[in-house]
């Protein structure tokens, strides 16, 4: 996603700033959020339980990777830092640790056979959409509507690149690693459901703290959310057919 994005602020001609945006919007993706909800309304608690297995390197990806060429679009003179630094911040990163850590106590208990108590069904009914409903509220409370009319191309070409090209990629990669077989095809669902989210609020910080344009990521950002009244009921007609 983040080379497609370069390559779309390439054939626009975009500024420094600007491209260092296109590729935060390009390669961070709204997945624990949104994506685990879609996950959870299309396919239950046992396509939301397959999500944490997606995005586990997720963080180190973004940390190691994704903010460090962001970084690298800003006008600032910003100290390099080596590798083994940036491993050491994603892996004492609170965030993390509590991803890690649940993931290892869930296997766990998953293989120890202890039944799960039976109003966990009604405790995630409650606390998954709740959680998807309170982060976008709070981003859209520092949200500037009125300029994402200013990067009508940009968002297009960013849809385009979550919607169509990045989902084509990794759908075509899990079909034929054999994930349509497993388990009715719930793993190959899943990597349909979650290639083609929007873009994530995540995308929005280092276009913030590297003073990248926020605006255009900002656009960016709501554009394509807005796009799932559009894109989920394709998912969901897609995924049916599996």
């Amino acid at each position: 996603g983040g080379i497609l994005g370069l390559t779309a602020a390439k054939y626009f001609r975009l500024k420094r700033k600007d491209t260092g945006s296109m590729f935060a919007c390009g390669s961070f993706t709204n997945i624990g959020s949104i994506g685990a909800l879609i996950c959870y309304l299309f396919l239950g608690e046992k396509g939301f339980a397959l999500v944490p297995i997606y995005k586990l390197f997720e963080q180190v990806i973004y940390y190691v990777i994704g903010f460090p060429i962001a970084k690298s679009f800003s006008n600032d003179t910003i100290k390099k830092e080596n590798i083994i630094s940036q491993l050491k911040k994603v892996f004492t990163d609170i965030f993390v640790i509590v991803a890690l850590i649940s993931i290892t106590i869930g296997v766990f208990l998953n293989l120890s056979g202890i039944e799960r108590p039976v109003f966990y069904k009604t405790i995630n009914a409650i606390f998954i959409p709740a959680g998807t409903v309170i982060l976008l509220v709070s981003i859209g409370l520092a949200m500037k509507f009125g300029k994402a009319k200013n990067y009508i191309k940009e968002s297009f070409a960013v849809s385009i690149i979550k919607f169509i090209l990045v989902p084509s990629i990794i759908s075509t990669m899990a079909f034929f690693l054999g994930y349509g077989k497993i388990d009715e095809g719930l793993p190959l669902k899943v990597v349909i459901i979650l290639s083609a989210m929007p873009v994530a609020f995540s995308a929005l910080i280092p276009a913030s703290i590297y003073d990248l344009n926020l605006d255009l990521a900002n656009s960016c950002w709501l554009v394509t959310t807005l796009s799932l009244i559009v894109i989920l009921p394709l998912l969901f007609y897609i995924i049916s057919l599996i």
